[in-house]
């Protein structure tokens, strides 16, 4: 088994779980940089909102897990804030961050579009790295299964949970979200395939649909009426960025303000 801590001096340790955040973290800001120059969207500016929008993102995610499992840090209060163990949920995070975005956008006097655009497929690839946090901490499994034979024996071993192996959610998820990088990074180059918002909308329905089936295949996540909490939260996803994609091509009025101002 993977010990969760990478590196230990002392009293102070660096977990696996943050090294793999912070990775995803700094290569998506690299490439967000880079795409950002065709957009007119500066490197100052893309640091000034990292700063800010990733403490919060943080926080976001921590205070979502923390409010549908609060039966449990009700009675565990001093567990809250111990974000090493896991226990982020991406969601929250999405959500604060988005949040962000708009204000700081108003702020900077800068469309919130052309920002989602730049940002949507490096997401996704933050998304594919921070899941092997996941790994390390054994999060984000399905159910006990027979075998993983499929698989290098060190990810098997760490899949050994609870006395079975369990069905790896988290790397399904994070090749999930690296094709979507993949195919959004190619066609963002094609400007005449995906007009302004349409990357956005894409990452809407690629996530909203991949979460929504592999989240499904989960033991470890949250319930809400039924479905997983994050399953309802795809749904509302994939909908939204269908929705606003059938409406963005059929309605001329919005892509003209959309492309022109």
């Amino acid at each position: 088994m993977i010990d969760p801590i990478a590196i230990q001096v002392g009293p102070f340790a660096i977990h696996w779980y943050a090294i793999f955040i912070v990775t995803g973290l700094i290569l998506a800001v690299y490439l967000t940089i880079n795409e950002g120059k065709k957009k007119g969207i500066t490197s100052d500016d893309i640091l000034d909102f990292i700063l800010v929008a990733f403490p919060l993102a943080i926080l976001g995610a921590r205070l979502y897990y923390v409010i549908f499992q609060w039966p449990y840090y009700a009675q565990h209060p001093s567990e809250i804030f111990a974000i090493w163990n896991g226990g982020l949920a991406i969601y929250g995070g999405l959500l604060t961050g988005l949040a962000y975005l708009f204000w700081f956008c108003y702020q900077r006097f800068i469309k919130p579009l052309n920002f989602l655009d730049i940002i949507a497929p490096n997401v996704m690839l933050a998304q594919a790295i921070g899941r092997w946090g996941n790994f390390v901490n054994q999060e984000a499994y399905g159910k006990a299964i027979n075998n993983l034979d499929y698989l290098p024996r060190w990810m098997q071993e760490q899949m050994y949970i609870d006395g079975s192996y369990r069905v790896p959610t988290f790397l399904y998820e994070s090749l999930w979200n690296l094709l979507g990088f993949a195919l959004l990074s190619i066609l963002i180059r094609r400007p005449k395939l995906l007009k302004v918002g349409e990357p956005t909308f894409f990452y809407l329905i690629w996530y909203g649909l991949g979460r929504f089936i592999i989240e499904g295949m989960r033991t470890d996540s949250l319930m809400l009426a039924g479905l997983r909490v994050s399953q309802w939260l795809s749904i509302i996803l994939f909908c939204i960025g269908l929705g606003l994609w059938i409406y963005r091509r059929k309605n001329q009025a919005i892509n003209f303000y959309l492309e022109k101002t």
